[in-house]
Formats: C-alpha cells, structure tokens, sequence
C-alpha cells in the first residue's frame, strides 16, 4: 500500500478523464457545462479561490460564469441573483464563495441555491440526502478526502474514525460520510475533554479544526491514517507531522494533500450535474 495519499495525482487523473467525458457531452448536448461563481465583495484570499476555480473549469474545457457583487450587497439582493442562476438552463453549478459580507445571511442564500446545482454541497437539503444516504453532492472537502481513501483502499468499515472538528463544510459532512462508509465515528470539537485521548484510540483521524499543527504527532497511534484537510500560510496542516510519516500506515501531505481534492471534487460534481440535467 503507498504510504502518501497524493491528491495532486489523484486530481490529475482525474482532470485527464473529464476532458474526455466533457466533450463527449458538449456533442450530444449541443452546449457546455458551466459553472457559476459568485463572488461578493473584494476579499483577496476569496478573489483567488474563485481564480482558480475558474482555471480548473477551463482545463477540462468547462465553462466558468463570473458573477462579482459589491461588499454592499444585500441578502435580497444576493437570493435574487441565485434565483437567477438557478432558473438559467445553461448554468450547471452554482458556487457562492465562503465567506460573505457581514450582513449577507449566509446560511439562507446557501440554501436558495437549487439542490440539483448544488455541486458544492452547501445547502441543508443536500447535507440531509447525503447523511440518509440519498443521491446528493457532497460538500467538497470530504467528499474529495472519502474519493482519495477510495483511490487508495483504504479500508474504513469497522474503524474508528475520529473527526476533529464539526464545521457544517467540512467536519459535519466528514463524519456522515464515514459513517456511511461503515466507520465507527467519534466528532471531537473545542469544548471535546482529553481531546489526545480520542485521538490515541483512531484507526483514521480527520483533522479539520483550522488550527496550526493543532493536532500533536504523539496522539497518533502507529497505523493509523491520517488526513490533514486544514492548509495555513506556514505551509502546515493542522496535523503536527513530524516523525508521522514512519509509523502511520497513510497520511496526506500538506500541501498536495487534500487541497486539490477540494476544487478536483467541485469540477467532477459539476460535470455531474451537467450529465443530468
């Protein structure tokens, strides 16, 4: 079994597949997938994210819909706009960058967004259909780590996996989708007590807290998997690395872990929905 679980490679292979299935679909369905950013305010880190969102769709010879709005921007305004979006026939996916401006419902433009374009798996009534088991999107992020562990085989049924941290993108979705996978899921969180000794008993740990090397590297039992989905300007994860790589049976490196996971899962769920529609 490879020890690093490359999501760079693993988003390549996959970016050579969609190029075919992408144009055989523009030639049966006489037009092509688009993906719809939307992008309120001038964030720069946020400004950049879609940047590349963007360059992702046009490797596989998609199409990306740039929809900027003011930092001004009213949560009417922003639902009409995705109202819009939602009753274009043209538009495959729709994405509405994290995070809005202060005085924007997040939450409820999240949930305007129509279900079956839903390809960034945001919306309350997708991350219901997943956690049942129905036919959905999977937000991003686990959905990208659960393809690289498929990639890969490594087994999750009957593990116990333990996710630390329950954000509604990442850490929630996370622990549904593993225990849809068979694991045994133990969530952890900022007010978890003895965080070190849930994480000492994991067959798989999901770190997802947003914290530099949050995690220690002696919390870690020798053959565990380890998955680092947090990424920070010191160019670490949230998983303390060192002397890991040795003793653990798996780990994502950071970067090129799970980062390219991330927009590769977006792009795949949007030719998806384009397949449906």
């Amino acid at each position: 079994m490879e020890k690093i679980l490359d999501g760079k490679k693993v988003a390549t292979e996959t970016e050579d597949l969609l190029k075919n299935r992408v144009e055989a679909l523009k030639s049966v369905k006489g037009y092509t997938p688009t993906l719809a950013t939307i992008l309120v305010g001038n964030d720069p880190a946020s400004a950049t994210y879609v940047k590349m969102k963007g360059n992702a769709c046009e490797r596989v010879g998609m199409n990306s819909l740039k929809v900027e709005l003011p930092e001004s921007t009213t949560t009417e305004e922003l639902l009409n706009k995705i109202f819009e979006l939602n009753n274009n026939p043209e538009i495959s996916g729709i994405l509405l960058q994290h995070p809005v401006p202060s005085q924007i419902n997040e939450r409820a433009c999240f949930n305007a967004i129509d279900v079956n374009k839903d390809v960034d798996g945001v919306t309350c009534l997708g991350f219901g259909n997943m956690a049942m088991g129905e036919e959905a999107y999977g937000s991003c992020t686990p959905q990208g780590i659960i393809r690289l562990l498929d990639y890969y085989d490594i087994e999750t049924e009957g593990k116990h996996a333990v996710v630390i941290g329950r954000s509604p993108i990442l850490g929630k979705p996370m622990a549904m989708m593993l225990l849809n996978k068979n694991a045994t899921v133990t969530i952890c969180h900022s007010r978890t007590k003895d965080l070190k000794a849930h994480v000492l008993i994991a067959d798989i740990v999901v770190g997802a807290v947003g914290i530099p090397r949050f995690i220690k590297s002696d919390w870690i039992k020798d053959d565990a998997v380890v998955i680092d989905a947090g990424y920070h300007p010191e160019k670490c994860g949230d998983i303390e690395l060192d002397g890991l790589a040795d003793r653990c049976q798996a780990f994502t490196p950071v970067p090129g872990g799970v980062g390219p996971m991330t927009i590769n899962t977006l792009i795949l769920q949007t030719v998806e929905a384009f397949e449906r529609s």
